[in-house]
Order: structure tokens, then sequence, then C-alpha cells
């Protein structure tokens, strides 16, 4: 694609330039845009309210969460019923600090501007544990 010997005689700087476009668009484009996410086995949909408000569902990672986190955190601490669909997550109620809220008020983690962070899922995906809740090892966690 660039020859050495013709670059250099004529373009010197070409085969950065394009290999400078190639990474531009293969690693920072794809992070800026809003399409949408894929969720993996365990990951919590959310999609309660998203729908009818025009937004995406949520998608919410809870081995993400789990790793960083006990369950009384957010179990018991913050709140979150351990039923999906059980919470009447809104986002009035997350800027007043609630559920996600107390965490993702821009101080903790990120707050509620960038909407396409959680609301990732493709439209109309419905509210579930995406997989099971249960493991399917050989042993219960």
């Amino acid at each position: 694609m660039c020859d050495p010997v013709v670059v250099k005689k004529r373009l010197p700087n070409l085969c950065n330039k394009v290999f400078g476009a190639f990474l531009f668009f293969a690693l920072v484009v794809p992070v800026f845009s809003a399409s949408p996410a894929y969720s993996e086995h365990g990951d919590i949909i959310i999609n309660n309210y998203s729908d009818r408000e025009g937004m995406r569902p949520v998608i919410f990672s809870h081995w993400f969460h789990r790793i960083r986190f006990r369950c009384r955190v957010c179990h018991s601490e913050v709140g979150f019923i351990m039923e999906a669909g059980g919470n009447k997550i809104t986002m009035a109620k997350i800027i007043k600090g609630e559920y996600c809220g107390a965490c993702h008020n821009g101080d903790i983690a990120w707050g509620v501007q960038n909407c396409d962070v959680c609301h990732s899922a493709i439209k109309g995906t419905k509210t579930g544990v995406r997989g099971s809740h249960r493991t399917k090892g050989p042993g219960k966690w």
C-alpha cells in the first residue's frame, strides 16, 4: 500500500498520515459514536420507562459493580430490590441521589450528563437479567 521508495520521494509523511487516520477511525470514532452496546451474560437490562420516554434501555453491568462492592452496599445501603424490574428507577430519582445517583453523581462516578453511557441497549429490549441469575457451574456460588 505504501511503497517506501515512492513515499520518500513524493510524500514523506503519507504512511504516517494514513496510519494515523486509520487509528483515529478504528479506535476513537467507535468510542464516541452512539451505537447500541450489547449486553453480556449476567447484565441487567432496565427498561421500565426508557422506551416510553424515547430513550434506549439501560445495560447495568452487575458483575462490573459486584467485583468492586459487596452486595450490601447496593442492596441494603442504597436500597436496590433483588428483583429485575422491581425498582422504580427514574432519572428524577437518580438526579436526587437515589438508586444509581447515590454514586453516579459526578463526584464518585460519572454523572447523568452522558446518557449513552448507561442508555445503551437496543430499543425494545425487555427488562430482565441477560442469561440467568443462577450459575451453570458445578456448584452454587
